[in-house]
């Protein structure tokens, strides 16, 4: 795969970036080197490697999923401008 002048153009117009002249010619030629660092990934043997989400095997510690706190509704609502029936009040916003 190869990228052109124009095609550099084209996604800096797209993204919204200001390239000037003078830096397309360059940026295509960083562009096609990293297109083709990729293309020689793809040419790897990967037969028999497991897939992995991170080059350090490890695992999250896992806690009890137990209530350490609550029934707290009065301390939570005092700050409230308003509250009815145990629940904050707020204007309808929707007609």
């Amino acid at each position: 795969m190869s990228v052109t002048n124009e095609d550099v153009k084209k996604v800096a117009r797209l993204a919204r970036i200001a390239l000037p002249e003078d830096q397309v010619e360059p940026m295509t030629n960083e562009l096609n080197g990293i297109l083709n660092w990729i293309e020689q990934l793809g040419e790897v043997n990967v037969d028999g490697v497991e897939a992995m989400t991170s080059v350090v095997e490890a695992s999250l510690p896992m806690r009890e999923d137990v209530i350490t706190d609550g029934n707290r509704q009065d301390e939570v609502l005092a700050n409230a401008p308003r509250t009815e029936d145990g629940f904050f009040v707020v204007p309808k916003a929707v007609e």
